[in-house]
């Protein structure tokens, strides 16, 4: 008897121990945004391409489900942030940035099938679309909301992203997000007790002490989308805003510089 025991036992002890050894699943950092966040990688690169060169591969993995001429309106609407939540899981992380895309009036034509309603609010507007859909439009903030909302629904750790700044100059200073989208961006990070990295800014801050003519240099084309040089600047910003937060777990994931 005392044998058959000692048997089970080791038995189990060998099961406990084969599960204590598994490799556990790495988290994964999922992105979503607009062409600022994800382009083709040519001429035009958005910083989510760049952003895995700051962080310990063998540790963490870096998902780019952005999508180039997304609003925070249609990433939700065309399916794409269904399809993130489909794998989210706890343990993970999302990062959004949002606010290229969303300022037309919200309507039924080609112009505006990516507007949202300004502010944070509850408001929204009812649209019918030709084949008789009836679509509601929210405000910018209500959609942020729901990202936030839904990725802690998964366990997963969501952290809002201001926009990265266009290169358009007033006086010799950058333009800044601080009066709209990343003043809007803050204010649910703020609401829902969720990190927030005000991207614009620091990149912003970066831009002013570079001056117009260095950061002409970055956007090949037009204002909005930055070259390999321009995307790692915004990448590195992205870094300096979690460093700069202590608590942020995700500077455990970062290679050591």
């Amino acid at each position: 008897m005392n044998k058959k025991l000692t048997i089970i036992f080791a038995f189990i002890f060998i099961l406990c121990s084969s599960f204590l050894f598994l490799p556990k699943e790495k988290p994964i950092i999922y992105l979503i945004g607009d062409s600022t966040v994800h382009n083709s990688d040519k001429e035009q690169w958005g910083w989510g391409s760049l952003l895995p060169e700051f962080f310990d591969s063998t540790k963490i993995s870096i998902s780019n489900q952005a999508m180039a001429g997304r609003s925070t309106r249609t990433f939700i609407k065309e399916g794409r942030w269904d399809r993130v939540l489909s794998t989210l899981k706890k343990g993970d992380f999302v990062l959004m940035q949002f606010g290229h895309n969303e300022g037309s009036k919200p309507d039924t034509s080609r112009a505006g099938y990516r507007g949202v309603l300004k502010g944070t609010g509850e408001d929204s507007v009812q649209l019918t679309w030709p084949n008789g859909n009836i679509e509601t439009v929210h405000t910018y903030g209500w959609y942020i909301r729901k990202f936030v909302r839904d990725a802690k629904a998964k366990g997963a750790t969501p952290i809002v992203l201001s926009m990265i700044p266009r290169n358009e100059f007033r006086e010799g200073k950058v333009l800044r997000a601080d009066k709209d989208y990343g003043k809007w961006a803050k204010e649910i990070a703020d609401a829902e007790g969720v990190m927030f990295i005000d991207l614009n800014a620091i990149t912003a801050d970066k831009y002013d002490a570079w001056g117009a003519e260095k950061v002409k240099t970055f956007f090949p084309g037009d204002h909005t989308h930055t070259n390999h040089e321009g995307a790692e600047v915004n990448a590195a910003s992205i870094v300096d805003g979690i460093k700069a937060e202590k608590k942020n777990p995700l500077n455990k994931y970062l290679l050591k510089s």
